[in-house]
């Protein structure tokens, strides 16, 4: 019984001593990862990465983890327009099967899955919101865009008739979608201005305009939009990622 009773906690000392180790190489897995992604894409910050699964150790063996989370809390991705970028807010991605090299110097994920949003203020700079003829004698910009509800995207227009600006902005209710690496809004009913009439293609110049998103880390793409409370709702996907090398 003595011996057994060695045997037990020579046991449970090794396995808790293994679980100490686990952990540690695991943080400080993490953390080398979260380094090399903030230099391989110019990250102003350095991103949270989380290697799931257990034992860690044993996958490092095997080559490959399982399943590695990763969030950018800012990221500024290309618009393809004289290097102008566009802040994305909250990127989170789920990377599963991720291959990597003996030396962690390179790192790539069989699938990647995630979400991100771009806030209204920031989508609002695509936005015409310079004062641009409409019509004769009808000027209008875009002064807003905020959450319609039921997905929908309420763009508020400011228009001036007649060199007198009206007394309440207007607002349309639009729909959002994406195509490629390109979001489109598009204004599902022309705004009225009052009774003052133009044509719809001088008035969708104002309403209506898209905003290319490109260069998300990994290679991940756009997959689907939506309207959200604070802004545009984005999911993105993608193959063979890149994380780093």
């Amino acid at each position: 019984m003595r011996a057994l009773r060695i045997l037990l906690i020579t046991v449970v000392v090794l396995g808790g001593l293994f679980v100490l180790a686990d952990r540690l190489a695991l943080h400080f897995a993490e953390g080398e990862a979260a380094d090399k992604l903030r230099t391989s894409e110019g990250l102003a910050t350095t991103p949270d990465v989380s290697i799931k699964g257990f034992p860690f150790l044993t996958q490092v063996v095997g080559g490959s983890l399982e399943d590695v989370e990763v969030g950018i809390k800012d990221y500024e991705a290309d618009t393809g327009v004289n290097g102008q970028s566009l802040r994305i807010d909250d990127l989170k991605a789920d990377m599963k099967g991720v291959e990597f090299s003996g030396d962690y110097s390179s790192a790539t994920a069989a699938t990647a899955s995630g979400t991100a949003t771009v806030a209204y203020d920031e989508l609002l700079k695509t936005a015409k919101s310079e004062e641009t003829q409409v019509a004769p004698g009808l000027t209008a910009k875009v002064v807003g865009l905020s959450d319609g509800g039921n997905g929908k995207i309420k763009v508020t227009v400011e228009a001036t008739v007649l060199g007198v600006k009206l007394a309440e902005p207007v607002s349309v209710l639009s729909t959002v979608t994406v195509e490629g690496d390109t979001v489109r809004v598009h204004a599902d009913s022309l705004p009225d201005f009052r009774g003052v009439t133009a044509a719809e293609n001088e008035v969708r110049s104002i309403t209506d305009f898209e905003q290319k998103i490109e260069g998300l880390p990994g290679g991940i793409r756009l997959d689907k939009v939506q309207a959200g409370k604070s802004g545009v709702e984005i999911t993105v996907k993608g193959s063979n990622v890149r994380l780093a090398g």
